[in-house]
Order: structure tokens, then sequence, then C-alpha cells
């Protein structure tokens, strides 16, 4: 058993949400995402007066109106799962480590939660961004607020950080055995099983982001783990820049033309659903999808707070806390 004052703390990271499904909130939410300078990669002399002018004017209305057609009881879904993660986690763990939970942007934030880890005696705290595949804009950015408010404390804990863990063989098992048993769950078998991964501009392979390259190797295990295809699209495009493809949307509308009337959608780079899962694939995939003349479509969820994503992540950080645990 740990002391108090050496207590091990597992902190999960998610990519954040806005308070409430209202504009003001949704404004305050896109304004700290969109001035990551990780997450839009202009000079802030151009892209300010953008994102102060046209699109803080228009967009928080619009998304927050998307916002209440996946808002739960409890709140977010992205915060609801993410918080019922770490309460189950808790659970698998024991009280030796302490699991808690935060969110980049928005609340709670990454510097309110690590203070209240360290106030209630973590000594060694694993940062643990749930991005399978790592990415600048997700991965990083996490890390950097981390880092940023361990700058500011006199006396800091002892640091981890959970790697990617896109080809890690628990991670494709977790995803196999949730996707066999959500199609088995159909009342149709789909033709065609698509892997829609969020989006990110073309620049960004270009100078070197490992995204895109780790999303095709997480469809290609998984593939060869289902025994079928899987076929990589990538959604959530923004702005003018030229985004990784082929776009979700528009393969989902194209798929018809080809013979393909019945699919279903997974999206393996998102640890939780959210508005990027539950709205714009399960709604307005489907909607894509079924106008263009499909006739059956699904969603499939995310690994969420399920016992798969348990076995994963207690797998995941048994194994980056080797050594701080004694076993």
């Amino acid at each position: 058993m740990t002391t108090l004052v050496d207590r091990i703390g597992v902190l999960l990271i998610n990519l954040g949400t806005p308070d409430a499904p209202d504009p003001a909130s949704v404004r305050r939410y896109l304004g700290e995402f969109l001035s990551d300078r990780r997450v839009v990669e202009l000079p802030k002399l151009l892209w300010q007066p953008i994102l102060r002018g046209p699109v803080l004017l228009t967009r928080p209305r619009k998304s927050a109106r998307a916002y209440k057609e996946v808002w739960m009881e409890e709140g977010s879904p992205l915060a609801v799962y993410t918080r019922e993660t770490a309460v189950r986690l808790q659970g698998e763990v024991g009280g030796d480590v302490l699991v808690d939970w935060a969110m980049r942007y928005g609340n709670p934030s990454i510097e309110t939660r690590l203070r209240a880890m360290i106030a209630q005696g973590c000594g060694r705290i694993l940062l643990a961004p749930l991005y399978p595949q790592y990415c600048a804009a997700t991965t990083a950015t996490a890390l950097d607020a981390a880092y940023a408010a361990l700058a500011k404390l006199r006396s800091q804990p002892a640091i981890r950080t959970l790697p990617p863990y896109y080809a890690d063989p628990a991670y494709i098992e977790a995803l196999r055995a949730s996707t066999e048993r959500q199609l088995a769950a159909l009342d149709f078998t789909p033709a065609l099983l698509l892997a829609s991964f969020h989006g990110m501009p073309e620049r960004t392979r270009e100078l070197g982001d490992p995204y895109h390259a780790q999303c095709l190797v997480t469809a290609d295990l998984l593939a060869q783990a289902l025994g079928r295809e899987v076929r990589v699209t990538f959604q959530s495009r923004f702005g003018a820049a030229k985004w990784l493809g082929p776009a979700t949307d528009e393969v989902l509308r194209s798929l018809p033309g080809e013979g393909i009337r019945d699919v279903a959608v997974l999206t393996p780079g998102f640890s939780a659903d959210c508005l990027e899962t539950l709205e714009e694939i399960a709604m307005r995939g489907a909607e894509d999808f079924l106008s263009s003349g499909g006739n059956h479509f699904a969603h499939l969820s995310c690994l969420n707070a399920s016992p798969d994503a348990m076995v994963l992540y207690r797998h995941l950080i048994d194994r980056e806390l080797a050594g701080w645990l004694g076993r």
C-alpha cells in the first residue's frame, strides 16, 4: 500500500466541450479551442481577426443547435462518458491509484484537476490523453497544457505520459469485440464497414504529423481482426484548406451509386461519443447516405466506458505504471 504523500494518480484527458448547448457557452469554448496554435496553424495576426469576426459571430449559434441534438440529461456526451470512464476505471484499479479526468478545452480544466490530484497526495501522475492515434492538435496540445500548469508549481510531481496506442493488440481487440457485438445486434448485414477518423489539414501530414499513417494502421489491423474490409474516411472538415481524404460525407453520398446500400460506420479515433460521432455521423451521415439511395445505415458506438474499454485502459495503465506500482 502506497502512503498518502506518495500516491499515484492517472489523469484521463479528452478534447473538451462547452458547458451548455447555448451560443454563449459554445462561443467561449470555440474561442479557446480555435485560438490554440496547434489546432489552427496560421499566423495569429491573420487568424484572430477571422476567428473573432465571421467565425465566432456565426458558428456558435449553429453549433449550439447541433449540441442540443445530442445533449444528455447529465451533460455533454463527451463529458458524461469520460467521467463515467474515470469512475469505472477507479473501481478497476483500486485505492492505490487515484483516477481523475479533465478536458483540454473547457471544464474541468487540466490545471484544476492536476492541482486537485496533487492536493490529494499524488506525487506521481500518469497523463493519459485518450487519443489512440497521435496528433499534434490533440495529444500534443493536451500535454502542452499539463506542462504549462506544472510550470507554475514550486514542487512538481513525477510525470509519465501515455503514448499513442493505435496498434496496441489490446486496443485492436477492444475495437474488434465492440464492433462484432454491435454488428450482431443490427437487423441488417452491412455490405461495407467504414472507419471514419477526425480529419486534419493535409499540411499537417506534410509537416511530419504521424496521425494519418497511424489511422491507416489501426484500420488495417482491425480489418485483419474482423476478417473483412474496413474502408477509411476522414470527417469534420473546416475552412478552405485541403484536408485529409477521402471525406466521410462525400463517400457516404457516393456509396449507393456504387451499389452499396447497407453500411455501418465506426469512429475508432474517438475514445468516447461526442458531437462529431453522434450528430455528424449518426445523424447527418445517416441523412447523407439514405437520401442518396441507401437502404440501411448504422453508427457503431465508441468504446465509451464499456467493459471492453475497461479491459483496454486497465492494460494500458498497468503497463505505464510498471515500477511505480511495484508489480
